[in-house]
């Protein structure tokens, strides 16, 4: 971990790019993942043609084998419309978008307004407090609230489960968590089809895809992908963009200042942090990738952290370029399976930059942990265990 001894001369919100020789020198890394070996695509060009071609890179493999780490060993369920490939899987994704494209509705930006400010209000009368469990955590289980149209007492459960929903802490085998989150949604999926309502639940179990009515465990996999998407990510970039604006505070009178660029902004702190390393596809065939021979069968990932770093394709891109103006990131993925919760997790980002903003003037950390995830030779800084700062 010498990485690590040589992190602490530089900022805390600097995040090195693990990726940057093997990315120049082959275009590929290779992991080993509960003994199913995983190439690394690194070049941004490879991963987005292969995130491109559903055919050979299939996304609909045996439930939980294109994540990484794997979860084969924890669900059995097929998350959708994410382990699914076309054509069935635009008949899913036809369904849910109009509903995950709420966010751009003005009354649903005011709800997440309110949620954020309460927030921040709240943490302005404290000398000092935890980013991660006590700010983006909760934050991340509110706006979900809004999201999926359920009250809002319910985020309270969603914060006591912790930062992941889905893994322990200790092993990728364990599925104790996973149970609580699953044995949650058939209690909530079954409560819907008794009482439906006009939250998610209710709309998935009243849906017809393809001629036939949903199933309950099509519902659950839609539902799985929902909490399961959305958590870690959203509290990475909430979390690494607050530790970014303590060390850059002029970036921050800056969004004040020139309101304009905040959407700019927002896409930039998510290319740069990358909230999601990677991204995996079963081969379908013998095939390769950047002059490597991938075997039918074997696992690839499409290092997203990697892509965006790729200086071939973005200038400088290892700063920050608040205002970047050609920004073609694959931070929200690439191709047929892009994130669902995109606009989501933008326009949280967005209110929380102009928030922040108005109502903040200096954020000095306190403490910190890094949280480095270990990919076989690479070491990459994805966020942080915890950190303490103070909002003045």
């Amino acid at each position: 971990m010498e990485h690590l001894k040589e992190d602490k001369k530089t900022k805390l919100s600097e995040f090195p790019d693990a990726f940057e020789q093997a990315r120049i020198e082959k275009g590929y890394g290779e992991i080993d993942d509960q003994n199913d070996p995983v190439t690394m695509l690194l070049r941004l060009k490879d991963v987005r043609k292969t995130a491109h071609n559903w055919k050979t890179f299939i996304s609909g493999a045996e439930p939980g084998r294109i994540v990484v780490p794997s979860e084969v060993h924890i669900r059995d369920i097929r998350q959708i419309p994410f382990e699914v490939d076309p054509p069935e899987h635009k008949s899913y994704r036809d369904l849910v978008e109009p509903w995950f494209k709420r966010p751009l509705e003005e009354g649903y930006q005011k709800v997440l307004k309110t949620i954020i400010d309460e927030l921040i209000d709240e943490v302005l009368t404290k000398d000092q407090f935890e980013v991660v469990g006590d700010f983006s955590l909760k934050l991340q289980s509110r706006a979900l609230t809004t999201l999926l149209n359920v009250p809002y007492k319910e985020s309270e459960t969603w914060i006591d489960w912790g930062v992941h929903v889905f893994r322990s802490e200790d092993t990728d085998l364990d599925g104790g968590k996973a149970n609580i989150l699953f044995d949650y949604l058939d209690e909530k999926i079954e409560e819907a089809s008794k009482n439906p309502g006009d939250d998610l639940y209710s709309l998935l179990l009243s849906a017809v895809v393809d001629g036939k009515k949903m199933t309950k465990e099509e519902v659950k996999g839609v539902m799985i992908l929902t909490f399961a998407g959305g958590r870690d990510t959203v509290i990475n970039a909430v979390t690494n963009s607050i530790a970014y604006f303590a060390e850059h505070p002029n970036s921050l009178k800056r969004i004040a200042q020139e309101p304009e660029i905040t959407g700019r902004a927002v896409e930039e702190l998510v290319r740069y942090f990358a909230p999601l390393t990677h991204m995996g596809r079963v081969v379908t065939e013998d095939t390769q990738v950047c002059e490597h021979a991938i075997k039918n069968d074997s696992r690839v990932s499409l290092c997203w952290a990697s892509a965006n770093r790729d200086s071939a394709v973005f200038e400088n891109p290892n700063e920050v370029v608040l205002d970047r103006k050609v920004n073609p990131h694959v931070s929200f993925g690439f191709s047929t399976h892009n994130c669902l919760g995109a606009t989501h997790a933008r326009q949280i980002l967005k209110i929380l930059l102009t928030s922040l903003a108005e109502k903040v003037s200096d954020i000095e950390i306190k403490d910190a942990k890094e949280n480095i995830e270990e990919w076989g030779e690479f070491n990459r800084k994805v966020g942080f265990k915890n950190i303490t700062v103070s909002f003045n």
